[in-house]
């Protein structure tokens, strides 16, 4: 009866998906933005320049030769662009999957079994919401220094608290539920009850909430790399090129409007994506 009702709403919420035009434009704005990223050595006759080669070429404005200009190391800004968009929404998944895995399981644990160990899982998720999650990453990217790995754990530590209360929230609504008692009845591991019982409701809110997420991890991400705390030169990201390029603004305007253009359409692409994935599954609240 769970697993009817469960499959009534994804479908239903699969249709409402459908209609929605910003939803579908933004869904195929991200699948572009993916495709140029993962595609970057043949969109690009600079490759080299893309991995961090200087060239000679420096300061140019958008041309034939170097369609968004040219950087302060004479390195086409199209590659840098294209080369640090992989590091860019590369680390953005990381830190939402890694705030997953953290916050999802607890969330459902602390749910499901209430009393002490809710109480316990709860307190340690208030201590780390009393921290702003971008000055709690800039504190933690301090200390751990650069890397991708640190980076990932410096904002993922920010973030898998929310996962865990939207988590634990859909548990308390569903864990009284007959079927959830008939399983206990019939003596039903409790692994098994959270993991195939319970965690079908949890996945749709934690996804929306992930898919919005990753806008924002985006820009996380290049405001610790503007800072000077992600990943070390050479190596391609957005926020880096931007923290490269404010010295010679507004005279050479290109270094940091592509970059930036290129910030704020994937995380825009990602924010209203993650809208209509709510609209789509509760569309009282999405309206």
């Amino acid at each position: 009866m769970a697993m009817s009702q469960l499959n009534n709403i994804k479908t239903s919420s699969y249709q409402r998906f459908l209609s929605d035009k910003a939803g579908l434009f933004s869904l195929v704005v991200i699948i572009a933005i993916l495709a140029c990223i993962t595609f970057a050595p043949w969109l690009t006759n600079h490759t080299d320049q893309g991995l961090g080669t200087p060239g000679l070429d420096r300061l140019m404005p958008p041309s034939s030769d170097y369609i968004l200009g040219t950087d302060s190391l004479g390195r086409d800004l199209w590659a840098r662009i294209l080369y640090g968009g992989r590091v860019s929404v590369l680390l953005a998944v990381l830190v939402v999957a890694l705030a997953l895995l953290i916050g999802t399981p607890l969330g459902i644990i602390a749910g499901y079994f209430g009393g002490w160990i809710d109480e316990i899982i709860m307190r340690v998720v208030d201590i780390f919401l009393a921290f702003p999650p971008l000055l709690l990453a800039i504190f933690l990217a301090a200390v751990l220094g650069p890397g991708l790995f640190n980076m990932v754990l410096a904002i993922g530590l920010g973030w898998w608290p929310w996962y865990t209360r939207i988590a634990r929230a859909q548990v308390l609504s569903y864990r009284q539920r007959p079927f959830v008692e008939a399983a206990e009845f019939m003596g039903v591991s409790h692994t098994r009850i959270m993991t195939r019982h319970l965690f079908p409701f949890v996945g749709s809110p934690v996804l929306i909430q992930s898919t919005l997420d990753l806008g924002s991890a985006i820009l996380t991400v290049a405001a610790l790399s503007f800072l000077g705390l992600g990943l070390p030169p050479p190596t391609p990201d957005w926020g880096q090129i931007i923290s490269e390029g404010r010295v010679y603004f507004p005279d050479r305007w290109w270094y940091v409007t592509f970059p930036g253009l290129a910030i704020f359409i994937t995380a825009l692409a990602f924010n209203l994506l993650g809208d209509s994935f709510r609209s789509s599954v509760d569309p009282d609240r999405g309206s």
